[in-house]
Parts: structure tokens; C-alpha cells; sequence
């Protein structure tokens, strides 16, 4: 797994130029079944991938927090909202409560979350593969190809399985 890691930006960037083509087209033009696809292609790929081996979001990037997150996330440790952000989070160049640092504080040495039951809104829906109106979000997908070896071969997939 760690060798897939370490080659997963290069090849992410070796890729980007075909990808971008690719969801510029599915913009345009998006299947009627796009979602349903979507979703067997996820459920597909996370048959085969168990996060636990990898973790690399958690490792690399930090989550949004949104209001609801940090109510249920702070009441989760008896804290009162304020002190969870003062703790744990800042503010972003986009105004948006991120994690103060990564890898994620609540990562344990064994991959497992901390909070997994209470995490937020956007780790709950990583890598966000199995969206409804999934050409909406292929800026994100773009990126999330160079840290998730699940999207990159849900992309991979996605790229054979919709022709234009």
C-alpha cells in the first residue's frame, strides 16, 4: 500500500490532463444514469480497498467543519463549541473551520478515528465518489485522485466505463 501512496501524486499528474478533458466533457454532457453508475463504481472499488490500510486523507489533508460537526463533535467530548474550535481548529483562507493541523489530531497510530461515530460531514463522504450530480464536484474529484487510491481508480473505471 505505502508504494501505491508513494506513486499516487505522480500518477495523479501524469493523468490530470486526460482527466480534466474527461469531466469537461461530462459536464457538458452527463449520462442520464451518471449517478447510478457512480454508485456501483464506488460500492465496486470499496469492496476491494479497506481504508484502514491507508488513512492517507487523514494523514495528509484535513476536513471542513461545519456548524452541525462542531455541535455534535464538541458535545461528544463535554466541551462547549468554543473550546472544541479553540483546541482543535482555524479559520481558512475561506473563512471555513478547518482541522489547526494534519495529520488529523483524531487519527490513531492504527488508523482507526478517534471519533469515527461522531466525524464530520465531509469524512463521512470521502472521497465523495458516490455524489448525486457527480459532475458538479470534478475540481474536487480531480484533486482527491492524488490522495485516495480509491478515486483514482473509481476515475480509472469511470473513464472506460463513459465513452464520448
Amino acid at each position: 500500500m505505502q508504494d501505491q501512496l508513494n506513486n499516487l501524486p505522480e500518477r495523479a499528474k501524469d493523468k490530470h490532463k486526460e482527466n480534466k478533458e474527461f469531466f469537461k466533457k461530462l459536464k457538458k454532457k452527463p449520462p442520464k444514469q451518471l449517478d447510478y453508475i457512480m454508485q456501483e463504481l464506488h460500492e465496486d472499488e470499496f469492496e476491494k480497498t479497506d481504508c484502514l490500510t491507508c488513512a492517507n486523507c487523514c494523514k495528509t489533508t484535513g476536513p471542513l467543519f461545519t456548524d452541525k460537526d462542531i455541535q455534535r463533535i464538541s458535545k461528544h467530548f463535554r466541551m462547549k463549541p468554543s473550546q472544541f474550535i479553540d483546541q482543535y481548529l482555524r479559520i481558512d483562507e475561506d473563512n471555513d473551520y478547518v482541522l489547526q493541523s494534519v495529520p488529523c489530531t483524531f487519527l490513531g497510530a492504527d488508523n482507526y478515528c478517534m471519533i469515527y461515530d461522531v466525524r464530520p460531514k465531509a469524512c463521512r463522504e470521502f472521497p465523495h465518489t458516490d455524489r448525486k450530480k457527480f459532475q458538479q464536484i470534478s475540481n474536487l474529484t480531480m484533486k482527491n485522485v492524488a490522495i485516495c487510491p480509491a478515486a483514482f481508480n473509481i476515475v480509472e473505471a469511470m473513464k472506460k466505463r463513459i465513452k464520448f
